[in-house]
């Protein structure tokens, strides 16, 4: 199944959205149909050459507006469908983007520099997200409560109506579906605004899902810049709630701007989560655990494993350990099939990846493995960074207080469980965290007093949409995926009905 891409892939991207779209020309996706924007020029850069391979224009706020006034109808179309309709064409969506899933790989592969094995795996999760929410649209129910009236009390979960959604450049299909499917399953339309660095498959999962019979205007994709397009669909009259991915500055900007509309937020934000291991462990696997953890797509993940805490009993064999292992990944051009880690999605994160690396030398850390830029064969300028471990990091350097967004692990020593705790604690982040331990009831312990969103015993980055993810601290509140993240896209009404035939009228009022 392997491809080959030549140049920056232009001829390659224009041939799978010509395929997927129906026109190479690209824009928003806006009632079901492809529009250029009225803003500035966006260059998208193939992060393994480092060139530009395609132009668009920033949509701007008369798409936008467009596209508001498209989601509004198709919400009411959408709303007023049996739960049972909904769901089954929920399901064809997962249809679709399965018959679709090498090309939605490949586009992938090219504009977000993701392994093409990663991205394959990614699409086929996004076909799963929409089979587990299709199950949900005739099962949202509400409760009867049994109030000390005569009154029959039940509840009702509502869409909001149109949600905006804004989500980051690191797993763009991703995160797309992570959030899509269980907007519209209960009941809203959405105006989705990926990163103007990486909009093109999601923009084609949009078209996809109207191809599976969703109404026209249902899901918007407004493509362009955060302070024009993204400011603008914030500030549109038709968005009800935001949903942000991404880092904690944009996050609070985001949620001030959501505040005074008086809208709610769900944040997914960033996270320095702690990967710790205790001598007890079972090493051979929390190695290659702590490799998964960090290197998988080329470290940027918002849970990965960056700080790797081990007791200083066992430190300086699993430094080793980790550090041989990491020597031997396959780093290469991302649509080769062997190719374990790919680049730094753009030249901005690439330049805080190694600045963050060079801080944390000066301050004292040694480098195991890694710590430069990466020499790849076609791929000369492009984002490479070998996949790095940092040995004799201390918890108060910048390089383990920041999120590093790349390849690199900073192993810092710790000599008993309390001080692995307060180590993995003493970050303003709670996104994700794990331990490696034979001890049951340790592990039982750790999960307890770690703060974290998500936390792993014997393993680590189990995601699966049936199960709740987000974040304590700086990592965000609110919840994506399993039935909490249903929820976040719904709102409680509560009715009471009178059932007594005499009722007493309140407050002591006369009916003559």
């Amino acid at each position: 199944m392997s491809f080959v891409v030549e140049n920056n892939g232009e001829q390659q991207v224009a041939a799978l959205l010509q395929e997927l779209l129906g026109t190479s020309d690209f824009g928003s996706f806006v009632n079901g149909e492809v529009v250029t924007g009225h803003g500035d020029e966006i260059n998208l850069i193939n992060p393994a050459t480092g060139q530009a391979f395609l132009t668009y224009r920033d949509a701007g706020k008369a798409i936008v507006a467009d596209a508001a006034d498209a989601a509004i109808n198709a919400q009411k179309v959408w709303w007023s469908m049996t739960a049972s309709a909904r769901g089954q064409l929920m399901w064809q969506c997962g249809v679709n983007i399965r018959a679709a899933a090498e090309s939605l790989a490949r586009l992938e592969c090219i504009s977000a520099g993701k392994p093409i094995r990663d991205c394959r795996v990614e699409v086929a999760k996004v076909a799963d997200m929409f089979d587990y929410y299709a199950g949900w649209c005739d099962k949202i129910m509400g409760q009867v409560i049994p109030v000390p009236t005569s009154h029959l009390n039940y509840t009702r979960h509502e869409p909001y109506g149109v949600v905006t959604q804004i989500t980051p450049w690191n797993a763009p299909i991703f995160t797309g579906g992570w959030q899509i499917a269980p907007a519209i399953c209960a009941g809203n339309a959405v105006l989705l605004k990926p990163s103007e660095l990486t909009p093109l498959s999601t923009t084609v999962l949009a078209k996809l899902l109207e191809q599976a019979g969703i109404p026209r205007g249902l899901v918007n994709v407004i493509n362009g810049l955060g302070q024009t397009t993204g400011t603008a669909a914030i500030n549109s009259p038709a968005t009800k709630k935001v949903v942000f991915v991404g880092s904690p500055k944009t996050g609070a900007q985001i949620a001030s701007a959501a505040a005074a509309r008086v809208i709610p937020c769900v944040l997914e934000l960033g996270g320095k989560s702690a990967n710790i291991v205790f001598p007890d462990a079972d090493l051979d696997r929390a190695v290659v655990g702590a490799q998964a953890a960090v290197f998988s797509a080329a470290g940027q993940s918002c849970v990965s494993g960056s700080r790797l805490l081990v007791h200083q009993s066992v430190y300086d064999e699993v430094v080793e350990r980790v550090a041989s292992a990491t020597r031997k990944l396959a780093v290469g051009l991302p649509w080769h099939e062997d190719t374990m880690v790919g680049p730094i999605n753009n030249q901005k994160q690439f330049n805080h990846v190694h600045s963050l690396v060079s801080d944390g030398i000066a301050d004292g850390a040694t480098v195991a493995a890694g710590g430069t830029a990466g020499a790849i064969a076609g791929g000369a300028n492009g984002y490479f960074y070998q996949p790095t471990v940092l040995a004799n990091v201390k918890n108060n350097m910048r390089v383990a207080q920041e999120e590093i967004f790349g390849p690199v692990v900073s192993v810092i020593s710790f000599n008993d469980e309390e001080e692995a705790i307060a180590l993995a604690n003493d970050s303003r982040f709670g996104l994700a965290g794990a331990v490696w331990t034979a001890d049951s009831g340790r592990g039982h312990r750790m999960a307890a007093e770690v703060n974290a969103g998500t936390f792993w015993v014997n393993g680590y980055k189990s995601i699966n949409v049936m199960s709740p993810f987000g974040g304590f601290g700086e990592s965000g509140y609110g919840r994506s995926s399993g039935y909490e993240g249903l929820l976040e896209y719904t709102q409680t009404k509560s009715v009471w009905v009178e059932t007594a035939k005499d009722a007493a009228i309140q407050f002591g009022y006369s009916i003559q």
